[in-house]
This record gives structure tokens, sequence and C-alpha cells, in this order.
């Protein structure tokens, strides 16, 4: 018989599946036959209800190879054309250093990264944190900022919110919003207005006082380009006692006086074009800061500086209780995923260029605005202001024949207004771009010099920002931006504070509801590539073909996945999804007619974005008991949707529940909200669980957000980017978000948008089109299947040392686990924060710690995790449960064991005047496997108390810092 294998076998070879599904079929088998079963098929019969199985297979395709959809997604992305960009509105051309790009970007210790939940294993994403929230409380000019939100027309929203909540015109219900500001940053706050039942009042931005308001909001450069003396005006605001806010542009805060010198009360802006690539509208970070009077209510999240044990400077997110997993729908917003990833590429490209560099930068710019205006003057051009720093505004009867030859020379202008055309030079902008400008504006032959026009500013002096706006103060003056300025060095420092950071290259991150999976490297390439990177989200349509292409194919794709009829991409966050697909309930609510309906159902085990998207929507909120084992309490929803029938808006509900079980009743529970008129809309936290298997479509929901930064493994980034598109059914396809700049196609052009850009943060939506296209059908069904078949293992192996909490029909779990630490908690005094520091003694990061449940750890494997990686982590627990009997018995006490005094540094255990109960080793090295490939924390339990009632949110003073 021959051994000689077919040339489809052997192409099979370098399928993606068995590279991105962890166990091998050897592991796979074992653990089946653990959990006593034959097959898969058999555990998954046993698992999920047979009511919500698909009966007919996914319609994706068989799966690609990785050369297979890399070379077709690169034939994809060549349709789009990169022409030079000098829209500006917020987004630019930018040089993105190569030492970032590859070091940052492009690297898993950086982009794979959780949350900062655990700041001892995250010193390293912290620091750079607080670099970019020190660089922006710099250059605004106030006083605490926070860790950036989602792009700079969200964080506008946010100011809008902020000024509602603090400001002492407590009658006032109008927000004024300047006409000269980006038009997409109105658009956003218009729609967060509208959700609210706030007034918005845009008009010239001399007339914002003539108004009873509770907030304002100027841009700082205007859109078009002008460089307006706010002072007055935010005083005459001030006077009304509202909020004063600024929407700033962060390179011209290089030269211009920091809008907190104005008088501000909230600046906000994105911090894109310090080294981000437009990417087509994102992920960008914004920048949000305030006076230290409003922190708490701040939004977003803000790392401060507190002590370790051992009383070591150490860093952590700090005032939690304003985060809404804690606050529910008392938080101050539902901002779950940052921009975190990119807020570090800001902060990086800061401490790179250093304050001159980019004072240089900044000049530079400015420079050539001032001698692209000087040479259109000279020629008899009008231009619509005085001043500028970067962007020209001109006011042309020939606009037609000016834009005609600008895109005949691959060049696109901002075209907004009639009459009017503007141009925004960049970092990028070159002496020859200047001349083509000009041949562009004023034809060939206008015989002007570069040279000579800058000649003639540098003996005149630029007068194109006022000299009572000229900044005259430093700025970033700390250390860290002074002193890693050669290539050498800026790569030390990039490392050194990766090596801080435990990432999915070190170990599992089993956070349940979180999904840390692979983010395989064929799907992370092209989002470097300049195809995708390098488009303005404003540039026309047929400049996009690649990404209208690309995005096209996954709306495709992610309709057949959740058995919905229409997908937004829009949302550029989990919470901005469900936020979204709130209001396209309330605006379906409004079409028939029915606008009074505004109560939310929300389970008690939900979610904790539900019930503070769900305040953002300005609904109120009926909490639903569920029973002993996890499940919603069928008989007082009954109850209460009875009780509120003629107002139900709708429910919001995780499936798999959010106790990481598959409830028999689903369907019924969709069917009793429905009967009394009410939507329900399905978290898509934990989608893991159904692609494949089932669908939020099939089962009976109405609307549903999917977590691309977790069921399609789009990296978290250390806290961000994400993408929180919605699905829905038909009904509510028209009640979608659009955008004023660009039309989506598919809903009405009057809905608002909740993101800056159109399709949000779309340079990363070809790592979900690549991952669903190599996983294919099969490959897609067989991820959720081998998530169940971990999760199930992992439960079934811990419940011989812990309970687990709660548990399906024949005692199964779906993609996730509750381990249960309250007996030993009650039994001995030792926390579930403590087992989770211990567990970073043993190179782990926690698992999702008192979440639904305070006292558990919630688990979550994931399809990417071989048995071998779950036994590491199997192993820790039950030594850790030793570890715990040791002081059951008696033999280490409560105040002196390795639990509470995790986790332990190098300097900690190697310290002279160790006198604890247990040896150096133990506390190092409690099992073999850990010596193999230790991973150190840096700090020790770090004291939240301290850092709460001492909060300092920016880089420590010089004389504070100690050699590493």
């Amino acid at each position: 018989m021959s051994n000689a294998k077919s040339l489809e076998q052997l192409e099979q070879k370098q399928d993606f599946i068995r590279r991105h599904i962890g166990p091998s079929p050897a592991q796979m088998s074992d653990m089946l036959s653990a959990l006593g079963v034959s097959s898969v098929e058999q555990l998954m019969e046993q698992t999920v209800p047979a009511s919500i199985r698909l009966e007919n297979g996914l319609q994706i395709g068989e799966s690609r190879t990785e050369v297979e959809t890399l070379s077709y997604l690169k034939s994809v992305a060549s349709k789009n054309k990169v022409f030079k960009s000098y829209i500006g509105q917020g987004y630019h051309p930018t040089h993105v250093p190569h030492v970032i790009l590859r070091n940052v970007l492009e690297n898993p210790g950086w982009y794979t990264a959780y949350t900062p939940y655990q700041p001892e294993i995250a010193q390293g994403r912290l620091e750079s944190l607080l670099n970019f929230q020190t660089m922006s409380m710099d250059l605004t000019g106030l006083d605490l900022a926070s860790a950036s939100l989602l792009d700079e027309a969200t964080a506008a929203a946010e100011a809008m919110a902020l000024a509602k909540r603090v400001a002492k015109a407590k009658k006032a219900n109008s927000f004024f919003i300047a006409d000269d500001v980006h038009v997409q940053t109105i658009d956003v706050v218009k729609t967060r207005a509208e959700q609210f039942g706030f007034d918005i009042i845009i008009g010239p931005a001399q007339e914002a006082a003539n108004h009873d308001i509770f907030g304002a909001l100027f841009q700082y450069p205007t859109t078009s380009g002008e460089v307006v003396d706010l002072t007055d005006l935010i005083a005459a605001v001030q006077d009304k006692k509202a909020l004063a806010c600024v929407a700033a542009d962060i390179m011209a805060l290089m030269l211009l006086k920091a809008p907190g010198k104005l008088g501000a009360d909230v600046v906000l802006g994105s911090a894109q074009r310090f080294g981000v690539p437009m990417g087509y509208g994102g992920p960008h970070a914004a920048f949000f800061t305030t006076r230290d009077k409003y922190k708490r209510s701040l939004p977003g999240r803000i790392i401060g500086v507190s002590k370790d044990r051992l009383g070591n400077d150490a860093l952590r997110m700090a005032m939690q209780t304003r985060e809404q997993h804690i606050r529910r729908e008392k938080a101050n917003s539902n901002i779950c995923t940052a921009q975190v990833l990119l807020a570090n590429m800001a902060a990086f490209y800061a401490v790179y260029h250093g304050p001159e560099g980019l004072k240089t930068i900044a000049e530079r710019i400015h420079r050539f605005a001032d001698i692209l205006a000087a040479g259109l003057k000279e020629k008899g051009v009008t231009l619509k202001h005085d001043t500028w720093f970067d962007t020209i505004t001109v006011v042309a009867q020939n606009k037609e024949e000016v834009v005609a030859r600008a895109v005949a020379a691959e060049v696109n202008f901002a075209t907004n207004h009639a009459g009017e055309y503007s141009v925004s030079v960049s970092e990028t902008t070159t002496r020859e771009d200047i001349v083509e400008l000009f041949d562009i504006i004023l034809g060939e032959g206008h015989g002007l010099d570069v040279a000579a026009l800058d000649a003639q500013i540098s003996a005149n002096g630029s007068q194109s920002i006022p000299a009572s706006l000229v900044r005259d103060d430093e700025v970033l003056t700390h250390p860290n931006f002074n002193s890693y300025h050669s290539e050498t060095e800026m790569l030390r420092y990039i490392k050194r504070l990766e090596n801080k950071d435990l990432a999915l290259n070190h170990s599992m991150i089993s956070l349940g509801s979180c999904t840390m999976k692979l983010n395989a490297t064929a799907e992370m390439i092209p989002i470097t590539w300049p195809e995708f990177a390098n488009l303005h989200p404003f540039c026309p349509l047929d400049q996009a073909e690649g990404y209208q292409i690309m995005i096209g194919e996954l709306h495709d794709w992610l309709v057949d996945i959740t058995g919905y009829d229409a997908v937004s991409m829009q949302p550029n966050s989990g919470a901005q999804g469900e936020y979204a697909g709130l209001i396209a309930i309330r605006k379906y609510h409004e079409s028939r007619g029915e606008g009074h309906r505004n109560v939310c159902l929300i389970p008690s085990s939900a979610h904790g974005t539900n019930p503070a998207s769900a305040q953002m929507a300005s609904m109120k909120i009926v909490v639903v008991d569920c029973d002993k084992q996890g499940n919603v309490d069928m008989d007082d929803l009954k109850a209460k949707a009875a009780e509120v029938s003629e107002n139900l808006s709708c429910i919001m509900i995780t499936y798999p529940s959010t106790h990481g079980v598959y409830e028999e009743t689903i369907r019924d529970i969709c069917d009793i909200v429905h009967q009394h008129g009410g939507q329900v809309y399905m978290d898509g936290a934990n989608m893991n669980a159904q692609v494949g298997v089932t669908s939020p479509g099939s089962i009976g929901s109405d609307v549903s957000h999917l977590n691309l930064h977790k069921t399609f493994c789009i990296p978290h980034g250390g806290g961000g980017p994400g993408v929180g598109p919605i699905g829905v059914k038909s009904h509510l396809a028209p009640f979608m978000p659009n955008h004023s700049v660009i039309n989506v196609p598919g809903t009405s052009v009057d809905n608002g948008a909740v993101s800056a850009a159109p399709y949000g943060s779309a340079a990363i939506l070809p790592i979900s089109w690549a991952y669903i296209a190599m996983m294919g059908s099969e490959g897609l069904r067989q991820a959720t299947e081998t998530a169940i078949v971990n999760a199930n293992y992992l439960a079934q192996t811990l419940s011989e040392h812990f309970p687990i909490l709660y548990r399906g029909r024949n005692d199964r779990v779906a993609h996730e686990c509750i381990i249960d630490l309250r007996p030993l908690k009650d039994a001995t005094g030792i926390s579930e924060m403590d087992v989770a520091k211990r567990l970073q003694d043993y190179g782990f990061h926690s698992p999702t710690m008192s979440f639904p449940v305070a006292g558990t750890l919630m688990v979550e494997p994931t399809e990417s995790e071989s048995k071998v990686e779950i036994d590491r982590f199997i192993e820790a627990m039950v030594a850790i449960k030793g570890e715990i009997e040791k002081i059951a018995s008696g033999e280490w006490s409560i105040e002196d064991n390795p639990l509470v005094n995790a986790p332990h540094t190098q300097a900690d255990v190697l310290s002279s005047d160790w006198n604890r109960a247990y040896d150096r080793f133990e506390a190092a090295f409690p099992v073999p496997s850990v010596a193999k490939d230790k991973f150190w924390p840096t700090v020790t339990r770090i004291d939240d108390v301290y850092g709460d009632r001492n909060l300092l949110c920016s880089c420590p003073a010089v004389d504070t810092y100690r050699d590493e």
C-alpha cells in the first residue's frame, strides 16, 4: 500500500485552522476522554440546547491558506487610491517612526496585552499611558487627563455629558456648538444630545453666551483653519455658569497658547497626527483633560501613581469605582474599550521626538502653510482668514476647476462648503508638494519660488498666529521626553517597558468574557500596508474601492454568522455598539408612534456596560432577578414584562449567560419580550460560544453588537483598540448610524453618527476579515466547539479542587466557567484578590476577578490554548489550593504566607532581610514549570487606597526616580 499523499492533502498541510486551534487531535481526544464522551459531537449534544442549534452550516466557504488570503487581500487593497491628502478636518498624514512601527504596532508584546486591571504585571504600558497623560496635560494646560478616549468626536460628546453633570447652570438644557467645529464632531455630539434629551444650538462662536446653556464647544484652530483667541468667549460662557470645552489640534498646541491658559474647562482632541496612521478613520486615541475639581466626573481611565507593599512607586488605574462594571447605570459613561495601543504610539512619538523635535515638526508645518498662503495672496487669491496653523481656506469662483486639477494630480482638498476649499499641510508635506499645490491652484507658469517666499517670511516674520496666542511656556520637560532621541535609546526604552508587561506571548490570559485568543501574525500584516493605512476617511468613495470591497465581504460574512440582515461597522468599541443598538431600538419605536417605550429590562448578571449604555440612551432600567443556577428567573421576567408592558422598550441579555451557561429558556425570553412589544438586545460578548453552532438572529434576538476584538481576533492592545459593529434584523436596519460627510448605504440619511468616521476603526477590519477567510465555515465552527471542549475540560478538572459555581444541562458549561473561592475565604481569610496576585508568581494573568459574582474567578481558556497550557494553569490553581490549605492547617499564618505577599519581585526575593514563614524559592518558583520561563512582576502588591487618596496622574517628579 502506497504512503504517497495526494496534492490536495499536501496543500491542506498549509491550512490555517490547525494553527489557530490550540489542542492537537491527540490532546482533544485526551480531553474528551476526561469528560467521558467519545466525540466533540457528543459533548455538543450534551451542552448546547437542540432548540437553538443551527440546522444549516455557515456559508463562508472553505478555509484559505495564509498565502492565498494575503495575496487576495493585497489585490483588494490595491484598488484603494492613496492620493496626497490635504483634507485635514482632524485627520492628517503622519510619519510613523519605524522604531515605533516595528517595536510597538507590529509587536505582540504590545498589541496582545490586556487592560491593566492587574497592574503589577502591566507597569510598562502604564508608564507609557502616564506619559500620554502628562503629554496631554502639558499641551492643553489643564490639571488632569484620562488615558485615551475613542476618537475626537466621541470625546466631545463626553465633554458635553461632563458639562451637564458639573456645570452650575442646573436649569439649562442647551449645549452650544460653534459652527466652525469639525462637522463629524457636530454630528456625533448631536446624536448623544438627542439620546440625553439635550437641546443643541449651532451658531457662530461669538454667539455662545447669548443663550441659556450648560456648556459650549469651540474648535482651536477652527475646521477652516482660523486661529482665534477664545479667552473672552470662554469667560462669557463661564459667566453663564456653563463649562467651556475646546477641541484642539495636538500638533498646533506645540505653537499655540494652551487652551487651559485661555480659561477652558475641558480640552479634547485626537492624538492621531502624533505618529498614528489615518487608517480610513481609525483606530486613533483621543486625549481629554479637565480641571482637578472635576476628576470624579472625568470619562475614561485615569492612570495614577501609588505605592506597592514595599513602598516603591507603582502605577495603577486610579479611581476604578468610576468604571461602569462597578457603577453600572450610575457610571459617568459607558466607555469600556479605550485606545491604549494608539495612545502608546502617540506617547512614544512624543518621547522619541521630544519637545524640541515636536516643535520643529510643528514649525515646519506652519512655515509651509505660511509659504502657501503668501504665494496665493501674491497671485491675488482670496483667503478666508488672516490666521492659521496648517490649514488655508480659499474663497474661489473657480473651485470646481481647481478641484478637478487636484484630483487629476491625485491630490485631495477639503470641499465641504460652496465656493470654498481648504488645504491642510502636514508633517509629510515637502517643498515639492508646495510647488505642486501652486501648480494646481494657480495653473502652471505661476512663477512662484518656494525659497524666495520662505526668505520673505523669515525677513518679515510670520503674522499668521496672533502674538497673544504664541505659546511661551515650556512643555514636556520631564526626563521621559528628553532622554530617548537616538534610535538605540528609544529601542531600549520600548523594550524595557515591554519587559514589565505580561501579554499573550508569555502565557494564557484566561479572562472570562474577554476572549483573549490568538491574534495571528497573518491577520495583523495588512494593517500597515499603505493602501489601508494611509487613506483619509473623507476621501471620495471611488478612491476607497478596496475598503468598500473588504468591508462589504466582512459585512456579508457577519450577516451569515449572526443570522441578522444587516451590520453597521461604525461603532468603535463594544460599548459604542451597545449604544448604537439601543439607539436603533429607540428610533424604531419612535417610527411606530411608540416613542414612550423607554424601559430596559436587564438581568442582574448582565455586563456592567449594559446598564451604563441603557442610561446613556435615556432608558429606565428594571433589573430582572436570576435564580440560584444563574439563569434568568422566568417568573420575575414575566411579572416585570407585564408590569411595564406599555413602556417596554427592550431587554439586554447575554448569551450564553454571563455565568457561562446556555440557558434553556432563551427562546422563551425572546418571545415574552416580543409579546409585550419590546425588542431583544443580545450582548455579543459571548459570541465565541455561538459562531457556527447557533446565532443570535436564529435564537430570536433583534440586535447585537459583536466584539471583533474578542471573537474575531482583533487584539486588545492593552485596553484597545476595539471594534463593536452591530447586527440587526431588517426592521431595525434603517435606524443604524449614518455619517454627515460620507453617507453609509442602507440606513436613513437622517440618522446621526456614533463615531467620528463612517466605518469607525476601519484600519483594523482586515484582521477580522483575514481570520474569517482563513478559518472558513468549518474552522469557525471548530473554533467554537474547541472553546467549549477546553472550558469543560478545565471546569471538570478543577472541580475536584474548587466549586464550579454554575453549570447548565448535563452539568456542562459553555465557553467559560466560574470558580467559587468564597468557601476558602470564609475558612481562611484568603480572598480572590490574593489568588489573582499569586497567579502572577506562577506566570499567569488572573482570570476575570469578582465578575459577575463577587469572590469568584471567571475563566475562559479559548480555542487557541493547547491542553499543555491549560494543564499548566490547572497545576497553578491546584498548587495555590495547597498553599491555602497550609494556611487553614495553621502551618502559615494569615499575615505571613505567599498569597497575601504576592506577587514577589526579584528585589523582594533577593532582599537581605528575608524573614518569612516560607522560603525564597517557594515564593518565586512554586512549581518546577515556572523555572523554565520565569516572568517577574516588577512591583509588589499595589496599595489602591493610597493611590486614590494621593491622586497623582502625571509622570512623577525627577527626584522620585530611582535606578531600576
